[in-house]
C-alpha cells in the first residue's frame, strides 16, 4: 500500500482566552482515513488511530478550516493542590516506565486533578521550563493570575474515559478530541509476520500496521501502546505487550500459518480464537502475529522458503531459532518492549525456541487450554505456552492465563480430565535423566550441579539418576515401549494436520491453477506429496491414540504419580539441547567440530527427551540457567550462548511448578534474563 506524504503546516488560531499550542511540524504519513504516523524527537515513529477517540473534551476557540493536531500529555495528579514537585514527579514516572511516552508529547498538557484544585505558581513556572505551551484544564481548578502559559478551559464529556499518558490531540470546531498513539517499533531481528493493534472502536477487529497484505510478507512494524494507559486497570494482565504465532486466528488479521498458498485460499479471520481472547479481556495487547515453522513443522532453518528464517540475538546473532514457535522464542530474547509471547508445543516447538535463545517457556500438561480456531498439527499432542524474560512475571501470566473452563475435552486429547491444583505441594525427589545430558558436559557441568544442588537444598529434595529409555522400554504394560517407536507418535502427530489442512488446501489449490499442486515449503511438500498415494490411516491413527492412553496411565501410575505429599512426587530434569554446542541457522556450519544440530537423539535413548511430554502428557518447562562461552565460526571470536534445563512434573501439575519457580525466584537461583546478545 502506497502512502501519500503531507506535511501539514497549520497556522495558529488566537483565542480570547488562551494561545492554543503550535501544531505538528512534522510530516504525517496518511495510510489511509483512519490512521496517521509521525515522528517525535530523535526520530521516534508513531501511529494513532484518528477515528475513535479515547476522550472528547468541550471548549471555545477560533475557527479552523481543518483540525489542529497536537502532541498532548494528560498528566493526573490525586491532590487539590498542585506542586512543582508533584508535576516533576509524575513526569518522571512517565520517563522511567514508559517507552512509548518521552518530552515532546509535552507540547500541551491536559491537567487533572481533584475536584476544585489549584496549581501553584511554581508548577506553572516548570511547565514552561519543559516547553509546555498550553494547559488544558477542567472546570472549577484555578491558575495563579499572571501565568506565563495559554490556558484553554475545557469540559469533559460525561462517557469520558480516565486518560493519561501521551495522546494526539485534534481540535475540531468547539470539541477537543484525544487519541491513544502507539510507538512503532522496527522488526529488526524479523520474528513477525505483522503488527497489529485494537483501534479501540469496541468491535474486537484487529487492524495490521504497514504490511496489510499478508500474501506479500513484508516486514512490519510493531505498535507498542503507552504503559499509562493501563495503571488504573486492575486485571491481572493489564497492559502485557504479547506477540501471537500465526496460527491462532486474530479477528481482522489473516492467519497465514507460514504459507502463502494458504492465504490466497482463506479469509481474514472474523472471530479470535478463545485462547487469544481471553488474554485481551484480561488486558493484554496483541501486538503483532509471529513467525512459524510452516504449518507448524520441525523444518530447519535452512528449509524454510515461503518466509525468511527470524535471526537469534544471541551469541553471535547466527545461531538457530529452532523450529515452529521460532519467531515467538527470538522475539522475546530481542525485544525489551515485547512482554510475552505465545507459541504452541506438538513436539518441542515451545521448550527448544526457548533453550536456544534463553529464555523461558513451556510446554503445558496435555489439554490445559483451548486451541479452537488455531491451525492444528495434532488435536491429541497440541498445547501452547508462553515466553518470557521475567521467571515470575512468566507464572503470574501462565497462573492467569490458564484456566479449567477452558481445558480441552478428553475427546480431542484421547486422555481422561485433570485438577490443576494451585498448592505448595512440591517434588519430593529430583531424578536426572542420564541420556538426556548436555552434549558439552565440560562447559555445562558446573552450571547444572550449582543449580540441582542449589535446587534439591531449597526443596529438601532427595537425587536419582535413571535412564528413562531403559525404564520404559521393560515396563509392563507392552503399549509403552510402541510409544517410542517413531511411526507411532509420527501417525499421531499426522493425520488431524492432513485432514484440516492438507487435503483441502491441495484440493483448492488444484481447481484454481490447472491441477498444480501448492508451492510448499520442503517439508511438507515431500510429506504431503507422498500421502497423496500412501495416507496416514484413520484407523492406524486411533490404534496409536489408544496405545498412547495405555502408556500414560502407566507413566502416571509408575514414573510421575501424585501423593498425599506431593502433586508430582518425582520431578524429572534433562536437557532438551543444543547442551552447550552452538547450532546455527546454516546447514553447512553445524558440520563444524564443536557444534551440533538441535534435534540429535543420543546414542542410548530410543527418542529424544523433547518427545517425553509429546507422549505421555505431562507439563515440561525450559529454564535458562546460565550461559558458557564458544568459538564463533561466523565472527571468530569468543560469543556466550545459553545453557537451559527442562523440569518435567505428572500432568496437572502446572501451578505447583510456577509455585516452584517463583520460589527459586524468590532465592535469587532463577533471574530475568534481559534482550540481546547475552542473557545477563
Amino acid at each position: 500500500m502506497l502512502w501519500n506524504i503531507a506535511s501539514t503546516f497549520i497556522a495558529l488560531v488566537k483565542v480570547t482566552s488562551a494561545r492554543v499550542p503550535q501544531p505538528f511540524h512534522q510530516s504525517f504519513a496518511s495510510i489511509d482515513s483512519q490512521e496517521i504516523i509521525f515522528e517525535l524527537h530523535n526520530n521516534t515513529v508513531y501511529l494513532s488511530n484518528v477515528q475513535h477517540p479515547k476522550a472528547v473534551y468541550y471548549g471555545s476557540w477560533g475557527p479552523s478550516e481543518r483540525p489542529l493536531w497536537i502532541p498532548l500529555t494528560a498528566v493526573s495528579v490525586n491532590t487539590s493542590k498542585v506542586t512543582e514537585d508533584d508535576i516533576k514527579r509524575t513526569i518522571q514516572d512517565y520517563i522511567d516506565q514508559d517507552d512509548v511516552f518521552n518530552l515532546a508529547f509535552l507540547e500541551a498538557v491536559l491537567l487533572q486533578t481533584a475536584t476544585e484544585g489549584v496549581i501553584e505558581k511554581q508548577a506553572i513556572d516548570y511547565l514552561r521550563s519543559l516547553n509546555v505551551s498550553t494547559i488544558f484544564v477542567p472546570p472549577k481548578v484555578t491558575i495563579p493570575s499572571g501565568a506565563s502559559i495559554g490556558t484553554v478551559n475545557i469540559v469533559p464529556e460525561s462517557q469520558n474515559q480516565h486518560v493519561e499518558g501521551p495522546f494526539v490531540a485534534a481540535l475540531k470546531e468547539n470539541a477537543f478530541y484525544l487519541y491513544p498513539v502507539w510507538r512503532l517499533y522496527s522488526d529488526l531481528y524479523s520474528v513477525f509476520l505483522q503488527g497489529s493493534y485494537d483501534p479501540g472502536d469496541g468491535s474486537g477487529i484487529y487492524r495490521a500496521v504497514g504490511a496489510q497484505n499478508t500474501k506479500f510478507f513484508e516486514q512490519p512494524l510493531i505498535p507498542v501502546p503507552s504503559r499509562i494507559y493501563s495503571w488504573r486497570d486492575p486485571r491481572p494482565l493489564a497492559g502485557a505487550r504479547v506477540g501471537v504465532k500465526d496460527l491462532f486466528d486474530v479477528k481482522g488479521l489473516q492467519t497465514t500459518g507460514g504459507s502463502k498458498a494458504w492465504t490466497h485460499i482463506t479469509p481474514f479471520a472474523n472471530v479470535t480464537a478463545p485462547a487469544i481472547q481471553r488474554i485481551i479481556d484480561l488486558g493484554g495487547h496483541i501486538v503483532g502475529k509471529q513467525k512459524l515453522a510452516q504449518f507448524a513443522s520441525a523444518a530447519d532453518p535452512w528449509l524454510w522458503q515461503d518466509e525468511h528464517y527470524p535471526f537469534n540475538p544471541r551469541g553471535d546473532g547466527w545461531l538457530t531459532c529452532s523450529a515452529s514457535s521460532s519467531g515467538g522464542g527470538c522475539s522475546i530474547a530481542a525485544y525489551e518492549w515485547l512482554d510475552f509471547a505465545i507459541g504452541t508445543d506438538t513436539g518441542s516447538s515451545m521448550r527448544l525456541p526457548a533453550a536456544v535463545s534463553g529464555v523461558y517457556g513451556q510446554r503445558p500438561s496435555q489439554g490445559m487450554m483451548s486451541l479452537d480456531l488455531a491451525l492444528p498439527v495434532s488435536h491429541p499432542s497440541d498445547t501452547t505456552g508462553v515466553f518470557a524474560r521475567d521467571p515470575k512475571k512468566w507464572a503470574h501470566f501462565s497462573k492467569a492465563w490458564y484456566t479449567t473452563t477452558m481445558q480441552q475435552n478428553s475427546t480431542l486429547t484421547g486422555l481422561p480430565a485433570y485438577d490443576v491444583p494451585n498448592t505448595n505441594q512440591f517434588p519430593k525427589r529430583l531424578v536426572y535423566l542420564s541420556e538426556f545430558s548436555p552434549q558439552n558436559q565440560a562447559a555445562t557441568e558446573p552450571i547444572w550441579q550449582s543449580f540441582i544442588s542449589n535446587l534439591t537444598q531449597l526443596f529438601n529434595m532427595t537425587t536419582e539418576t535413571i535412564n528413562f529409555t531403559a525404564v520404559a522400554q521393560s515396563a509392563p504394560e507392552p503399549a509403552v515401549p510402541i510409544m517410542l517407536e517413531d511411526k507411532t507418535m509420527n501417525t499421531i502427530w499426522t493425520w488431524d494436520q492432513w485432514r484440516i489442512i492438507g487435503k483441502p488446501l491441495i484440493n483448492a489449490w488444484t481447481r484454481l491453477s490447472d491441477g498444480r499442486f501448492p508451492p510448499l515449503d520442503p517439508t511438507h511438500r515431500d510429506q504431503w506429496q507422498r500421502f497423496l498415494t500412501d495416507p496416514v490411516k484413520e484407523e492406524d491413527f486411533q490404534e496409536a491414540l489408544e496405545s498412547r492412553a495405555k502408556a500414560v496411565t502407566w507413566f502416571e501410575e509408575s514414573v510421575l504419580f501424585s501423593t498425599n505429599e506431593s502433586c508430582s512426587e518425582s520431578l524429572l530434569v534433562y536437557d532438551i539441547g543444543p547442551g552447550g554446542f552452538p547450532s546455527y541457522r546454516e546447514d553447512v556450519l553445524n558440520k563444524l567440530p564443536n557444534t551440533t544440530y538441535v534435534y540429535k537423539k543420543a546414542d542410548d535413548a530410543a527418542i529424544l527427551g523433547a518427545s517425553i511430554c509429546p507422549i505421555f502428557g505431562c507439563a515440561d518447562y525450559t529454564i535458562p540457567i546460565g550461559e558458557v562461552p564458544y568459538k564463533s565460526a561466523v565472527t571468530l571470536k569468543t560469543e556466550m550462548m545459553p545453557v537451559s534445563m527442562n523440569l518435567v512434573v505428572k500432568r496437572g501439575c502446572d501451578f505447583v511448578l510456577f509455585n516452584m519457580i517463583e520460589r527459586l525466584a524468590d532465592a535469587g537461583l532463577l533471574r530475568t534474563v534481559k534482550a540481546g546478545r547475552t542473557l545477563f
